[in-house]
C-alpha cells in the first residue's frame, strides 16, 4: 500500500487515499509506525473506521492495553464521554482530568506509545483536542537551559492531575488517587536514538529536590513553553475522524466541553515500547 502523505505545519501528517479496512492490512504497519515516528500525529478525515477494523489496526501496530472500563464488547476500546448516564460516575469524574495537558501513563514505568481516537458523535460547542510537540519544545529551548535542566527528575502523581480538575475533593477522593503509584521520572526524556523530550504536563508534581515554589514555578515555564503555537496543533473533530498520536512527544487536552454533550470517541491504545530514561 502507498501512503498519501501530507505534512502540517508545525508538526502532523493528513493521509488519504485509504479506508478503514484498507489500514488492517499488516503489510502497511511498519510505514505508519515509521511515519508516526516522524510527524508525531497522524489525521485520516471522515474515516468512519469501524471499531472492528480499529482494534486489528491497533494490533498491527503493537501491543494494544486492554481498556479498564470494560464498557465496550471489545476490550481493547474505551469509549470516551462525560456523560454519567452513559459511563461509570467516577469515570466521567476522572476524565475532567482531560481538560488539562497531559501524557497518558505518566504515572508508569513505560508510558503508553501511541493513542488512536476516533470520534462517533462530535459537539461543535467543544471538545477539540490539542497537541504539543515537547521534543520541539526541548529541541528549541537555549543551550544553556537545556544544561540546567539535565539531571533532574520530576514526581508525578494521578493526584497531581486530579486536583486540577477537582480542586476540592472529599477524603475518598484522595484515598481513590492515592491508590495509583507515583512516578519519579526525569525531567528530559531521553531516547535510545537520541532524540530528548520534555516529560511535563498536569501530572508533574515536583521537581524532586527543589522548593516547591521554585519547582512549581520551573514545571509552569516549560509547560507554557511547551504549549506556544509554534509547538501546537488543534485538531477540530468531525465524525468519522481518526487521529493517531505519539504519546510519549506529545502532551494533548481536550477543549472542555459540558458533562451532557453527545460528544463519543472510541479509543485504544498502545503499549509502551520504551522506560523512560
Amino acid at each position: 500500500m502507498t501512503i498519501s502523505l501530507h505534512p502540517m505545519e508545525p508538526f502532523g501528517a493528513e493521509i488519504t487515499g485509504v479506508t478503514g479496512g484498507e489500514l488492517t492490512d499488516p503489510a502497511a504497519a511498519q510505514e505508519y509506525r515509521a511515519v508516526l515516528d516522524e510527524h508525531g500525529v497522524l489525521i485520516y478525515r471522515d474515516l468512519h473506521i469501524s471499531d472492528e477494523d480499529l482494534v486489528t489496526f491497533t494490533r498491527s501496530l503493537g501491543e494494544p492495553v486492554l481498556a479498564k472500563t470494560r464498557e465496550h464488547r471489545l476490550g481493547e476500546i474505551e469509549t470516551i464521554t462525560l456523560d454519567p448516564t452513559k459511563t461509570n460516575a467516577v469515570l466521567a469524574s476522572y476524565r475532567k482530568g482531560n481538560f488539562h495537558w497531559h501524557i497518558d501513563g505518566a504515572t508508569l514505568e513505560t508510558p503508553q506509545w501511541a493513542t488512536l481516537l476516533t470520534a462517533r458523535e462530535v459537539d461543535t460547542a467543544g471538545g477539540d483536542t490539542q497537541f504539543a510537540n515537547t521534543f520541539l519544545a526541548y529541541a528549541a529551548l537555549p543551550e544553556d537551559e537545556k544544561r540546567q535542566l539535565e539531571g533532574l527528575t520530576v514526581r508525578h502523581t494521578f493526584a497531581a492531575a486530579q486536583l486540577l480538575a477537582n480542586p476540592e475533593p472529599t477524603e475518598a477522593d484522595r484515598a481513590g488517587w492515592a491508590r495509583v503509584p507515583a512516578r519519579i521520572h526525569p525531567l528530559v526524556w531521553t531516547r535510545r536514538n537520541g532524540r530528548k523530550s520534555l516529560l511535563i504536563g498536569a501530572t508533574a508534581e515536583q521537581v524532586v529536590g527543589m522548593p516547591a515554589d521554585e519547582s512549581r514555578a520551573l514545571l509552569n515555564r516549560l509547560l507554557e513553553w511547551a504549549t506556544r503555537p509554534q509547538f501546537t496543533y488543534q485538531h477540530r473533530w468531525h465524525r468519522g475522524d481518526l487521529v493517531i498520536w505519539d504519546n510519549t512527544g506529545m502532551l494533548h487536552r481536550a477543549i472542555p466541553f459540558e458533562p451532557t454533550s453527545r460528544r463519543l470517541m472510541h479509543r485504544t491504545t498502545l503499549s509502551g515500547v520504551e522506560a523512560v530514561a
